[in-house]
């Protein structure tokens, strides 16, 4: 009898907990969709200031209003760290057109960006144009097939995928390696087909890399839209292919993560990091990648300091910079910590967009599965239902190299529109829904709250 009624004290003291925890997350939500401030911020980081590249005056803009605006709120701690990035420069506007080997043949104009990093063309450049369908394609390919021509690598991402972030990741290779293997071959340029689901006029620019003793070529990205016509005219005969863009290099610049916190109220010195990437693409303004990030963060903040929640560990959320092309500021906020002796116990990231939100996953031991797991019941009557393992992020993935062994917990929105937008001219504010960016940061901040009571 004594163990039975020991069991009922502590059955009932958990139902109690959970009942809790159950009122703390609907006053969560509804200071989140009643009163949030996400959109407007939001609005504000895309509108007031734009697309924020590493290095450029619009980045600094960032860093000054992200700063300004955590101190506004009035936390605990507000902070910059100051850290070094690369600095490239788009130039002036790209241009390109093709025409088939045809004297009848009009010529046509293209939707093109340059990708992240690329050379100039030195003016314009022209070429005839040689398709491969896959970068397996082009690495079997002889020399004297790609010499002196550009290279079209029209490799489409895998529209029979249900998660759209596999059918990315299945393609990366031909904008991230492809100025590599056609330089190799002898290229006088590259040209991928964007990366993205729909076939519209909207090119997808993004980083890419070259390899020392390989000749560095000029890489763009053409809109699918154009690809699919440029593959056309191809199966037709032979293309010359007309390009020219205006990049540079510049030397490092100084910039800054931008970080804030609530104390913790027993265990100040353990910290939870929660984040996403301040500085975006600079073709459209960053809405979803990563504006819609930074913004979730930001507001569950604030939500957690409005509703007088006191968490027992320390909370910091921060802005990091240069996620997209080089991801310094991942690296050396994780070098930072672990210089300070801080003790990082967990992260968390959202850099998938401002779409509805579907749940969390898990980049870390399985230990922290089974916890992740039994977020759910309370979270589930709020549509998130994705509670395993997964990935957790960018910008906090270098802190697993300096605290082995820490869960990444990366927020997990609806996949299927992200692609639509990404690193492209249509990543505005006006593609962001107010309530689904709302509803995220009412995820975020309910998943924060029961991540700082069960670790």
């Amino acid at each position: 009898m004594k163990y039975a009624w020991i069991l009922f004290i502590f059955s009932f003291l958990i139902g109690q907990t959970k009942a809790q925890d159950s009122l703390v997350i609907r006053r969560i939500y509804d200071e989140a969709l009643l009163r949030g401030q996400a959109y407007e911020n939001l609005r504000q980081l895309c509108k007031d200031i734009g697309p924020r590249l590493s290095g450029s005056a619009q980045a600094q803009m960032a860093v000054d209003w992200s700063y300004e605006k955590m101190r506004a709120y009035q936390f605990d701690k507000v902070t910059k760290q100051e850290i070094t990035v690369p600095h490239w420069e788009r130039g002036t506007t790209e241009t390109a057109w093709y025409k088939s080997v045809n004297q009848y043949a009009p010529v046509r104009k293209l939707h093109l960006l340059a990708l992240g990093g690329s050379i100039g063309t030195n003016g314009l450049l022209e070429a005839e144009i040689i398709e491969f369908e896959t970068m397996a394609e082009l690495k079997n390919a002889k020399a004297k097939e790609v010499e002196g021509k550009i290279v079209f690598l029209n490799q489409p991402m895998d529209a029979a995928q249900i998660q759209t972030f596999k059918a990315y990741g299945a393609c990366y290779a031909i904008r991230g390696n492809g100025a590599v293997e056609a330089g190799k071959l002898g290229a006088k340029a590259v040209v991928i087909r964007s990366l993205g689901l729909p076939i519209d006029e909207h090119p997808h620019t993004g980083s890419m890399h070259y390899e020392k003793d390989i000749p560095k070529i000029p890489a763009a990205a053409l809109a699918t839209k154009d690809a699919d016509a440029l593959s056309t005219a191809l199966q037709a005969g032979k293309v010359r292919f007309y390009l020219e863009m205006d990049c540079r290099e510049f030397p490092d610049a100084t910039s800054y993560n931008v970080m804030a916190e609530i104390k913790g109220s027993i265990h100040p010195e353990q910290i939870i990091t929660i984040g996403g990437h301040l500085d975006s693409w600079d073709t459209g303004e960053g809405a979803h990648d990563d504006g819609a990030g930074v913004i979730h963060c930001l507001e569950a903040l604030r939500i957690i300091q409005t509703l007088g929640i006191k968490p027992t560990h320390t909370i910091r959320v921060v802005f990091f910079m240069n996620e997209e092309n080089g991801n310094q500021g991942g690296q050396q906020y994780a070098k930072w910590c672990l210089a300070n002796g801080e003790k990082q116990i967990a992260a968390m990231e959202s850099d998938r967009g401002g779409f509805a939100p579907r749940g969390f996953g898990l980049d870390g031991p399985d230990q922290y599965l089974g916890m992740l797991q039994s977020f759910e019941p309370m979270l589930r009557s709020y549509d998130l239902h994705v509670f395993e393992k997964g990935y957790g992020g960018v910008d906090i993935g270098p802190l697993k190299e300096q605290y082995p062994g820490i869960p990444l917990f990366g927020f997990v929105p609806d996949s299927q529109r992200y692609f639509d937008y990404h690193h492209a001219p249509s990543d505005v504010f006006e593609s962001v829904n107010k309530r689904e960016l709302e509803l995220g940061a009412a995820a975020i901040a309910s998943f924060v709250y029961l991540l700082d009571k069960n670790l």
